[in-house]
């Protein structure tokens, strides 16, 4: 059985750098315990860096981490701590000016002609209604209208038919020829 082709994928999460040898991307998603599409969104891809690719492909389906920004070899478990940096030093934060009373006292938007606009479409929409079912009931009276006529036409034919055979054969028998 050959042996299936591994892609390396690489993706940043928290303060670590991970590489997965997997057949896709699905897999390599998987691998990371994550549903959410990083390939999709620039946060995962495949990658070309020599050691990343060795390491990945000696642990298939497993994901390596290093610290992010380490040049550290990718491992099951990082030997070193991601490097935090110095926090920076706080400024002090200027008060923001005071809001105008009559931007606070904004009166709520009028909704009234939003309401008239969508009663005239609810009431548009109740008359078609009603006209489809005015015009099903008119078509099932037309139905019920055009059975009755043709029961009766093909009871009338039955009769003229059957009179014309009995008064064709009472013609013949009297020496009648066709």
């Amino acid at each position: 059985m050959a042996a299936r082709k591994l892609k390396v994928f690489q993706a940043q999460f928290g303060f670590y750098d991970t590489v997965v040898a997997a057949p896709s991307q699905a897999a390599a998603l998987r691998a990371w315990g994550t549903h959410q599409n990083l390939f999709a969104s620039g946060e995962a891809k495949v990658t070309t860096d020599e050691a990343a690719v060795a390491a990945a492909i000696a642990h298939p389906e497993t994901p390596l981490r290093r610290a992010v920004g380490s040049s550290d070899p990718f491992a099951l478990e990082p030997t070193s701590l991601p490097k935090v940096p110095d926090a920076p030093k706080r400024t002090p934060v200027k008060a923001a000016p005071k809001a105008k009373p009559a931007e606070l006292a904004r009166p709520p938007a009028d909704r009234s002609k939003l309401d008239a606009a969508e009663m005239v479409l609810r009431r548009i929409d109740e008359r078609r209604k009603a006209e489809e079912a005015a015009f099903r009931q008119e078509e099932e009276d037309l139905e019920a209208r055009k059975a009755k006529a043709q029961s009766a036409y093909v009871e009338a034919r039955k009769a003229a038919t059957a009179k014309v055979v009995a008064e064709r054969s009472a013609y013949r028998d009297a020496g009648g020829a066709d």
